[in-house]
């Protein structure tokens, strides 16, 4: 006889799916609206590498004080931006930074003196980048897994030299039948496009903006050594990037090479970002979501990157000089990944903004830094100085994350800034 229908075990459920990782899902709208509006403001972002150019009627010391107005605001605009954004909101800085260039741009376009050149220099400055810190607390702030943060991040990178290559290519097109003025004026109007859909699309308050209404604690970025260790460490990788645009075309006009070859090598490391940007951007994904920052990942990137722009000192053909700047491209991507990552999991919620902007003046202290070094290293010992001071610089970085990873392990004692060591 057989057992009643009600005693038996009901059947098992079916099995079901797995749902896709964090990292695979579709990113959000934010996302991508970050991401173009990266591409697109960096495709006409015109000011900066067409500045000196622009400035060529003027005198040799005003164009060298209205480049160096530049510059400084450029680095006083990450660590301002980047407070405002956990001060006042992520939408209101972003929204407010583009606005502010697409009205300061014109200005810079079409004023010959000398006192307003200056100011228009440095307002330009602050707000040509003010952006990155904003979208990097805005990442943070809507995607939590760190692999998909990192191939957020990889994509990211991939837009900016997307950009600078349009940049260039743009330029190069219309520069001769409109002029650096109109260009800028172009650069305005894409700003201030990108602005009005920042205004449409980003949330009017975030989770780090509203953790961040209590003002008490701001100060405590600059105390953090985790964030300043990163700091040296990237400074030192990234002097050899920006010597990529400082230290290369000298060495390639001594060696006799003209400007039609350091155009070359700036195609061929675009090229090569291009490529194997989809190529490493993987990798990194896979790496973040480990128990521990990309500290090692990190000091992989400044090495590349020393040991690439750095053997340019010893090339003297077109050739070697292309391969020299391809050869640093994989310790770009692997460096701006890997610093990303550190800096999203040391900074609290409420000072992702800050600690973004801290980490971005980076940039523009590698911008004064590297022709500086490649000054001394060129009067000193010739070109072979400069490309062992260059890979100097990367032995420098990578040296500098080991006490960094010490101290990523060691519980932080102030309840602002949470320990990593269990990530």
């Amino acid at each position: 006889m057989s057992a009643p229908t009600a005693l038996l075990p009901p059947p098992p459920p079916p099995p079901l799916a797995s749902p896709p990782s964090l990292a695979q899902r579709p990113w959000q709208p934010l996302i991508w609206t970050l991401l173009v509006g990266t591409f697109l403001t960096r495709a006409a972002g015109f000011v900066y590498p067409y500045l000196a150019l622009h400035l060529a009627g003027h005198g040799i010391p005003h164009v060298s004080t209205v480049l160096a107005l530049f510059g400084a605001g450029w680095l006083a605009g990450q660590v301002v931006s980047g407070t405002l954004a956990d001060r006042i909101g992520r939408r209101a800085t972003l929204a407010g930074s583009l606005l502010t260039a697409a009205g300061i741009f014109p200005l810079l376009a079409h004023t010959s003196d000398l006192l307003a050149l200056s100011a228009a220099a440095f307002i330009s400055g602050a707000c040509y980048d003010a952006p990155r810190p904003v979208v990097t607390a805005l990442i943070a702030d809507t995607v939590t897994d760190e692999s998909a943060r990192a191939r957020i991040a990889g994509w990211r990178h991939f837009a900016v030299n997307l950009g600078a290559a349009t940049t260039g290519a743009v330029g190069g097109l219309l520069i001769q039948p409109l002029g650096t003025g109109a260009l800028f004026t172009l650069n305005a109007v894409v700003y201030g496009l990108v602005a009005v859909v920042v205004l449409l699309t980003v949330p009017s308050a975030t989770s780090g903006a509203s953790e961040g209404s209590d003002r008490q604690g701001h100060h405590e970025a600059f105390a953090d050594p985790r964030l300043w260790l990163l700091w040296l460490a990237s400074l030192a990788g990234l002097i050899p990037v920006a010597a990529l645009f400082s230290s290369l075309p000298l060495m390639m006009q001594r060696d006799g090479l003209s400007a039609a070859a350091y155009g070359q090598t700036q195609v061929v490391s675009a090229v090569a970002v291009l490529v194997l940007s989809p190529l490493l951007n993987p990798w990194l994904s896979r790496r973040a979501p480990g128990a521990q920052p990309l500290v090692g990942t990190l000091a992989l990137g400044a090495l590349i990157l020393g040991a690439g722009i750095g053997s340019a000192g010893f090339a003297s053909t077109s050739a070697g000089y292309a391969a020299a700047a391809a050869a640093a491209v994989p310790g770009e991507i692997i460096l701006f990944v890997a610093a990303s990552d550190i800096c999203n999991r040391i900074s609290p919620p409420h000072l992702r903004g800050q600690y973004a902007g801290i980490w971005g003046t980076t940039l523009a202290a590698a911008v004064i830094g590297a022709p500086l070094l490649a000054g001394w290293a060129t009067a000193t010992g010739g070109d072979h100085l400069v490309g062992l001071a260059t890979l100097a610089c990367g032995l420098l970085g990578a040296a500098l994350c080991l006490p960094l990873a010490a101290l990523l392990h060691r519980p932080v004692a102030s309840p602002h800034l949470p320990s990593v060591s269990h990530v």
